[in-house]
């Protein structure tokens, strides 16, 4: 007997290393396993990404980035509006992904950093959650606990940073950073 999907909410948060990594690692197995999976990066825009390039030569994952780079930091320039409107456009892209059922797993990478850079509300996040069916998976990253969100979630995982090269003059390097 076949047992019935049940769909689980999953947050990967903290101050360390490894929640997009964490991802897109689950991103590769539900592939593996014949899985279809939506990639969402609500924040990272067009920066270098090593997990999104091996992603997209899986025939099961669609990647789709949505945000418009980081927010205010690495010499991004655009209008804080210009974030604010894409993190809504991936959203409500994400909420019609969810219901689309198209997908056995959706990861919104960095949609709860959109909530800690003021692009999108806990509200407009948590709506997101309730959105999806009961059968469909959904992945979620973000550096801050957030009381309701982790109460929706079925698994949370938190990152928590120990020691960074970066503290020691050590720039991300490619393949391992990003």
């Amino acid at each position: 007997m076949k047992q019935e999907r049940i769909g689980l909410t999953i947050i990967y948060i903290g101050d360390g290393k490894g929640k997009t990594s964490a991802a897109a690692g689950l991103a590769v197995r539900a592939a593996g396993t014949g899985m279809r999976v939506l990639y969402l990066q609500f924040v990272k825009g067009d920066w270098p990404s090593g997990e999104r390039d091996i992603l997209t030569k899986l025939d099961n994952v669609e990647v789709k980035v949505m945000g418009r780079g980081f927010v205010g930091i690495l010499g991004d320039r655009k209008p804080l509006q210009e974030h604010i409107d894409a993190a809504h456009v991936a959203l409500d892209f994400c909420i019609k992904a969810l219901k689309s059922k198209k997908y056995d797993l959706v990861i919104a990478d960095e949609a709860i950093a959109a909530i800690e850079s003021d692009l999108l509300t806990v509200d407009e996040v948590y709506k997101m959650i309730k959105s999806k069916p009961k059968s469909v998976h959904l992945c979620m990253t973000g550096h801050k606990r957030i009381k309701k969100l982790i109460d929706a979630a079925d698994l949370v995982t938190e990152m928590k940073m120990i020691k960074h090269p970066y503290y020691k003059g050590i720039l991300a390097q490619r393949g391992i950073d990003y």
